[in-house]
């Protein structure tokens, strides 16, 4: 669903185990490794305190660290294949490893050399990590509870058009020179986010309200960047957006790590579905996930943005104009976001909090919001 209509003018890192791992757990997800040993205990305490569960998982997580650790000094024989010998007297079938998953061609768990390429690539975790298909469920159920219970939920974010606009410097047109030649003559507001990028020769223009909407989501959601531009340009975009890599860490997904071409997905996503939502301004690329997108109006503030799209009119940097910041794009959507969130947490509902699904309260939250703002427009 559009919250608003498309217009041209209101439009190799490290091959530790532990440090990848310790990475994983801290800033993609509090249930990215294998701490079974919280898992067991919370089966035999459902009271527990937070407090408490954070304890546990911390020292869950030291645990494997080192476990990890040890991994990785072991002798050859595990790298040609022959299984790990486990101590402890346990049957051979307790002691059979499922390979939650692959790193640097090692099963995670037990450093048995994998072959396969089976499961699926996290690569904007690390190049060398793949996770099996089971491994993933267990992980996205058990961040989900520990999301939840801080009242928060998954948002995915798309880059071009949602939150900026860029374009090539050959591209600038003569209109729109005043933004390099006469920059120091420019509002604050729009020097602020209107950067030039050498090493890439482009120029890249925050959307307004930007900084603002990131920073009032972070409170709701966990959140993650997905483009279709490449890893370079993606993690260039981050910077501007999140200097001080607070609000995405390591989530930041880009064109090589889909598994179709020309579609993301929520497969690589380390959230259950039914917890998440997308902003991304183009619905044909979320063909299985329709009922997570809200659609965004595109903004177009170079010249070649709005041609690119078929559009005559002057752009907003021609016109010498831009989007509200407090009555603009991401503002409305911001104030959608909230009534979402404030929807699906309602203490007033008599249902699990798992068992809700943010894509039937998105469907009714912007059927309601659509239902006040005409009759707000007919003066009811």
């Amino acid at each position: 669903m559009s919250v608003a209509a498309d217009s041209p003018v209101h439009s190799s890192s490290s091959d530790d185990f532990a440090s990848i791992l310790d990475a994983e757990l801290d800033t993609i997800s509090d249930a990215s490794a294998d701490i079974q040993e919280v898992a067991e205990e919370e089966e035999n305490n459902d009271d527990v305190e937070e407090g408490d569960y954070d304890l546990k998982f911390d020292r869950a997580k030291r645990r494997k660290v080192e476990s990890y650790e040890n991994v990785a000094d072991l002798p050859s024989s595990s790298s040609q294949g022959e299984p790990l010998q486990i101590s402890g007297g346990l049957s051979p079938e307790k002691n059979k490893c499922l390979h939650p998953g692959v790193y640097a061609g090692m099963c995670m768990k037990c450093g048995i050399k994998m072959d396969d390429e089976s499961g699926v690539a996290f690569g904007y975790i690390h190049k060398n990590l793949r996770l099996a298909n089971d491994e993933i469920s267990r992980l996205r159920e058990k961040d989900l509870k520990k999301l939840l219970h801080h009242k928060k939920l998954y948002l995915v974010l798309d880059l071009d058009h949602t939150l900026l606009n860029s374009t090539r410097l050959m591209d600038v047109t003569v209109e729109e020179g005043y933004l390099i030649n006469q920059r120091d003559a420019l509002p604050d507001t729009l020097k602020r986010d209107l950067f030039r990028l050498e090493s890439m020769q482009m120029m890249t223009k925050l959307r307004p309200f930007v900084h603002s909407f990131l920073k009032s989501a972070s409170n709701m959601f966990e959140m993650y960047i997905y483009t279709m531009g490449e890893r370079p340009y993606a993690l260039e975009m981050a910077k501007l957006l999140d200097p001080g890599d607070v609000y995405f860490n390591s989530r930041i997904i880009a064109q090589g790590d889909c598994t179709q071409r020309h579609q993301k997905g929520l497969d690589i996503v380390l959230g259950q579905e039914s917890a998440v939502l997308i902003l991304d301004d183009t619905q044909a690329v979320w063909k299985k996930h329709k009922e997570n997108l809200i659609l965004m109006e595109r903004y177009h503030f170079f010249s070649s943005s709005s041609k690119h799209f078929g559009f005559n009119s002057k752009s907003l940097s021609e016109l010498r104009s831009d989007e509200s910041e407090s009555d603009g794009v991401l503002a409305t959507v911001l104030r959608v976001l909230l009534r979402i969130h404030s929807l699906f947490f309602d203490p007033g509902r008599d249902d699990k909090l798992m068992d809700r699904d943010v894509r039937q309260v998105h469907i009714n939250g912007m059927a309601e919001i659509y239902i006040l703002s005409v009759l707000n427009c007919h003066g009811f």
